[in-house]
Parts: structure tokens; sequence; C-alpha cells
């Protein structure tokens, strides 16, 4: 039995015991607000145990991690760190890969396991290798007595990372993370002393091929799905029913949250029975749950519990005993900091569904006021119209009243 303790009690002396703890508030709030988003879905609490089970696994893998010698086991196995990211995004193209929203992001285990609960993100599992992996190069040249900011140090990390981003890029469509990849290869080399021409430089020459890609490529039809992501991010209201939905629905819902909530388990699109009142709710758009049931005191309180969790990151790699710690621990620092802007500053849509179904009257109130604004909303001015469809969706098929959406003529070519 003291044997069997005696880990638990190393990771407590040597351990970062406040990093866990500022975790597991969070993981505890994401439960809460998982719970209160999937009572509609009626299945058990699926969602609410995948998701326990999935923080238990998380914290005896973190203090197993804490024993591990990273710099060493980088230094030993990068050949195999590098072969595993790259045939980790390369399975999405196997029968394995699964597309939604778009994105070729997942890969659904339940395909080879059945009754798997749930899919697997290979480009986010890969972030952790590619965080070690570019830590350990910018170590490296240091170790070396290189120039940090020469040519070739700089394009031995710019190679890596467009290694990866180029390939999630082509493999998986996701652009959202191919932006969090640079920043997390913007931070290390930062923090590594890369001079700041070498940022300037490349990002003249990112923001010149964004504007090239938009002028040129982007205009064809081919490309319209990931233009209209791209606008209705700067104006969710250009495509309210389409690529905007989910944005007007999530700024609905965090709007009527107010200052305290509507009261938790009480929020009015939260716990809606029907999927449309606010898409991917328990996932990308848990943020707008606690804006509508907390308020704006929980969603204070959340972004409190994250920034802790960031600046302690960040303390670890002020303080860090080698540079290559220091990198890393910046690294995840930056990756969480993208993760919290992404997922709560941009409220991008997730969904190609268009047109989007939505129940006609009901007890939904921002809902109606979303209908009342359509009518007046330029797109139905110029040739878009709400239709009357012939049958309920396959979302609403449970409920008695019919459905309203957006139609564009133009679709019937």
């Amino acid at each position: 039995m003291t044997t069997l303790f005696s880990p638990i009690r190393e990771f407590f002396k040597k351990g970062d015991v406040l990093l866990l703890f500022l975790c597991l508030t969070a993981s505890g709030y994401g439960l809460a607000l998982i719970y209160s988003a999937t009572r509609y879905l009626d299945n058990n609490n699926r969602n609410v145990i995948v998701q326990a089970v999935a923080i238990c696994i998380g914290v005896v893998i973190y203090i197993v991690l804490t024993f591990v010698d990273f710099q060493l086991f980088v230094e030993k196995c990068w050949k195999w760190l590098v072969a595993f990211d790259v045939g980790f995004i390369l399975l999405l193209l196997t029968p394995l890969g699964k597309e939604s929203g778009g994105n070729r992001n997942w890969l659904a285990l339940d395909r080879i396991i059945p009754h798997f609960p749930l899919d697997l993100q290979p480009n986010e599992i890969v972030k952790i290798p590619f965080i070690l992996l570019l830590a350990w190069q910018a170590a490296r040249i240091h170790q070396q007595e290189r120039d940090i900011s020469s040519p070739f140090s700089v394009a031995q990390l710019t190679g890596h990372t467009l290694l990866m981003v180029g390939l999630i890029a082509v493999v998986c469509g996701d652009i959202g993370m191919c932006v969090i990849y640079l920043f997390l290869f913007v931070t290390i080399s930062w923090m590594a002393g890369v001079k700041a021409r070498w940022f300037a430089l490349g990002g003249t020459c990112f923001v010149g091929a964004i504007l090239g890609a938009w002028f040129t490529i982007l205009q064809s039809d081919r490309f319209a799905y990931i233009r209209n992501r791209f606008m209705v991010v700067l104006d969710h209201s250009l495509d309210p029913l389409g690529a905007g939905f989910q944005q007007s629905r999530s700024l609905l819902a965090i709007g009527s949250g107010q200052l305290t909530g509507q009261g938790y388990l009480n929020g009015t699109q939260t716990q809606a029975s029907y999927s449309a009142a606010l898409p991917a709710r328990q996932t990308d758009f848990i943020f707008s749950v606690c804006g509508e049931e907390l308020g704006m005191v929980g969603c204070l309180l959340l972004l409190l519990v994250l920034a802790l969790i960031i600046l302690r990151c960040y303390w670890v790699g002020r303080n860090a005993s080698s540079p290559f710690s220091a990198y890393v621990s910046m690294g995840i620092a930056g990756m969480l900091l993208a993760q919290v802007f992404f997922n709560v500053g941009s409220g991008g849509s997730q969904h190609r569904h268009v047109p989007v179904y939505l129940p006609r009257g009901g007890s939904d109130p921002p809902l109606r006021e979303l209908r009342r604004l359509l009518h007046h909303h330029p797109l139905h001015r110029h040739g878009h119209r709400l239709q009357h469809p012939g049958q309920d969706p396959p979302q609403l098929a449970s409920g008695p009243e019919p459905a309203l959406t957006l139609a564009d003529p133009r679709s019937r070519r």
C-alpha cells in the first residue's frame, strides 16, 4: 500500500498542485454546463459521464507525466514524434475519417469499436507533440550556440510549422486550426528570442496571402462556403439563417442572460427541446449556455479561472529550470489562450446546414425576435423569402408545429 501511494505523495511534493486544482475547477464548471446543455437529449447523461471519465483519466496522466523527463524523451524519440504527427493526421484520409461542419477533423472509432462513446480529433492531440518538438528545436539551437534569428535557424522552425499547417489545411480543411498552430509557432519563437523583423516579414506575407486569396481563389463559387464563414464572423447578420445562424443564436443566448442569468437549468434556449434553438450547445457553443443561465457574472468567473490557468503556465515558463521547459510552458499557455479566443470570442459557425429550420411560434421569445428582425433584413428584401416547407425537418419531426426556413431563389437553378 505504501508503494502504491508513494508516487502520489511524490507528486504533491514536486508537482504543480495549484495548476491541477485550477484545471479541476474549470473541468467541474464545464461538467455542470454540459449537464445543463444536454438535458434535452434524454440520453442518460452520456455526455456528462464520458466527460467525467475523461477528466479522471486526464488527472492520472497529469500525475504520471510529472515524473517524465520530456527533454530526454524528445531527444531520443523526435523522429517517432514527427512520424506520429504526420501519420495521425493522415488517418483522416482513411475510412475512419469523418467530415463534420465542412471539415474532416474526426476519427470515428465506433466504426472499428462498436458503441465507442467518442470520436478523436487528431489535430487537437497532435498539438502537444508539436509544442514539444518546436520547443526542443529552439532549445537545441541555443544549446549548439547558434543564432536563433539566423535565416537557417528560422527556416528550421518555420519548416516544421509549415509542414503541420499545410498538412492540416489539405487533409482537414480547418483554417481556424491552422491559425492556432501558427500562433503556437509565434509564441515559442518569440520566447526563444527570434527577432521582431522575422515576425514582421511573416505577418506581411500572411496578410498578403490572405488578401490575394480573398480577391482571387475565394471569389469562385467553389469556395463560397469559406468566404461566407469569414464574412459572418465580422457580421453574423449577413446570413442569419445560414452561415451566421449559430452566431445569431449564441448572441441571443448570451444577451438574454444579462447580469446574473436566467438561472441554472432554466435557460430559454439551453433547455429547449429542439437542437436548432442553440446548435452545438454542449460543445463549441458551451459559453453561450454559461451566458444565458449564469449571466455576465458566470461568464466572468469562468474566464477568470481560464485566465488563472494561462497565467500559471506563463509563471511556470518564466521560472523554468531549462529553456526547453520554458518554451513548453509558454507553448501550452499560448495554446490555451488561442483556444479561449476562438471558442469564446469568435463564435464562428460550424455547420453547413442551409436552410436552417426554425419552429414557428412556440415558447422561444428570442426565436420570435430573430424572425421579426429577418423580415426587415436586406437578405429578405433582395429576393430571399421565408418559406414554409412541405414537411417538418428531421430534427423537428416529433414537434407539432410547422417550420420556417430562409430560401435563396438562386439555389433552384
